[in-house]
C-alpha cells in the first residue's frame, strides 16, 4: 500500500484495533488504538503480562496480530514480508542477543553487511556508531561480547540497531539488566543520542521511573492488555484516568511530576534588592522542578536563582515550587 496524506501530520506508527487472542483463548491486546509521531519517543508500560512486549512484537510481526491494522509511515506492514520489515527496523531487548564468538565491531557491522555492504563500509559504519554511543572503537572493537560490561554490551546492540539507519527504533526492556547507576548513565546517553538522531522509537518497560523519564508520550496497560491511558508524563502524573492508573503510578505521582514539570517564569520571584551573591547557586530556566528544588536543598539560603544564558530572570523558592505543581495539574 503507498502511504497517504502528508508526512508532516502522518504518524510514523499506527495501530488501529489490534489484538492478539491466542488459540486457548487468552487476550495478550485488546483492540489496541495507539499513533506514534516521527521523531517521538513513547514508552509503553504496565504490570506483567499486560501485552506490551506483545504490541512492541507485533509492530515488527515477531507476533502476527489477530486482528486489526499495523501502519509504518503510512504502508500496512501485513502485507510486507517480514523478515525485509525487519530488516528495516531497528530491535534492541533487555538480553541484547549479541554473537558470542564474534568481536564487537563484527557484531555491529553484521545488519549493513546483510544489505550487501562492503566489508570496509561495514567496518567504517560500525565503528562510526561504536563513537556515537561512548565506545571507543580502537580499544572495544577487537574485545568479544563476554568481556564487556553489562552496560557496555547494552550499547553495542543499541549500535547495532542504528546500524541500517532504520526510521524506527524497538526497544524491550533495554536498560533493564543493569545497576540503577549505569541505567540512568544509559538513559541519559540515550535521550542524548535521541535528540540528535530524531529516530521514531517505541519502548517497552515496566519501571513507571523510566517511562516519565524518558517518554514524550507514556502509554500505561492493564492487565488483559487494555490501554488504559495515553498521555504526556506531566498529564498522566497530573491527572490519571482511573484508579488502575493512579495505583500504578503511585502514591508519590506528586514528587514525579517534580521531574517532569520544567520551571515556569510566572512562577518565580523578582530580583529586586536580592544580589548574585545572595542567590548562590543558580539554574538554567530550561530546568525541571526537580532539578532546581535539589539545587535548592543542597543550599540554605530558602531560594534558588534561575538564569536565561547569564542573565537572571528570578528566584525560585519553596512556595513557587508548589504553585507550580499545583499549575501543573490545570
Amino acid at each position: 500500500m503507498e502511504p497517504t496524506g502528508s508526512p508532516a501530520s502522518q504518524p510514523m506508527i499506527r495501530l488501529s484495533g489490534v489484538g492478539k487472542t491466542y488459540p486457548d483463548g487468552t487476550v495478550a491486546v485488546h483492540e489496541l488504538d495507539l499513533e506514534v509521531g516521527r521523531g517521538e519517543l513513547v514508552c509503553l508500560v504496565g504490570p506483567s503480562g499486560c501485552g506490551k512486549s506483545t504490541t512492541l512484537k507485533m509492530v515488527n510481526r515477531l507476533i502476527e496480530p489477530t486482528t486489526g491494522r499495523i501502519e509504518i509511515d503510512g504502508a500496512d506492514v501485513t502485507g510486507v514480508d517480514p523478515v525485509e520489515l525487519r530488516r528495516g527496523i531497528g530491535y534492541v531487548i533487555q538480553q541484547v542477543g549479541l554473537f558470542p564468538h564474534q568481536r564487537i565491531v563484527t557484531n555491529v557491522m553484521t545488519v549493513p553487511l546483510l544489505y550487501g555492504e562492503s566489508k570496509a563500509t561495514a567496518r567504517r559504519r560500525a565503528e562510526e556508531l561504536m563513537d556515537l554511543v561512548g565506545l571507543d572503537p580502537s580499544t572495544y572493537g577487537d574485545r568479544y561480547p563476554h568481556q564487556l560490561s553489562g552496560g557496555q554490551r547494552q550499547r553495542v546492540g543499541v549500535a547495532r540497531a542504528l546500524a541500517a539507519d532504520p526510521p524506527v527504533l524497538l526497544m524491550d526492556e533495554p536498560f533493564g539488566a543493569v545497576d540503577p547507576v549505569v541505567r540512568v548513565r544509559l538513559q541519559d546517553e540515550f535521550l542524548r543520542l535521541q535528540r540528535d538522531l530524531g529516530k521514531t522509537v517505541v519502548l517497552v518497560t515496566h519501571d513507571i521511573d523510566e517511562a516519565v523519564r524518558m517518554g514524550d508520550r507514556v502509554a500505561v496497560f492493564a492487565t488483559g492488555g487494555r490501554l488504559a491511558q495515553y498521555a504526556t508524563p506531566a498529564e498522566l502524573l497530573g491527572r490519571p484516568a482511573d484508579d488502575f492508573v493512579a495505583d500504578f503510578v503511585g502514591s508519590t505521582r506528586g514528587l514525579r511530576r517534580l521531574t517532569v514539570t520544567p520551571i515556569d517564569p510566572a512562577h518565580l520571584e523578582p530580583l529586586d534588592g536580592v544580589s548574585a551573591g545572595q542567590l548562590g547557586a543558580a539554574v538554567d530556566v530550561g530546568a525541571t522542578l526537580e532539578e532546581a528544588l535539589a539545587v535548592l536543598l543542597r543550599d540554605d539560603k530558602g531560594m534558588v536563582g534561575v538564569k536565561d544564558g547569564a542573565r537572571f530572570v528570578g528566584v525560585l523558592t519553596p512556595n513557587g515550587v508548589h504553585r507550580a505543581l499545583r499549575a501543573s495539574l490545570g
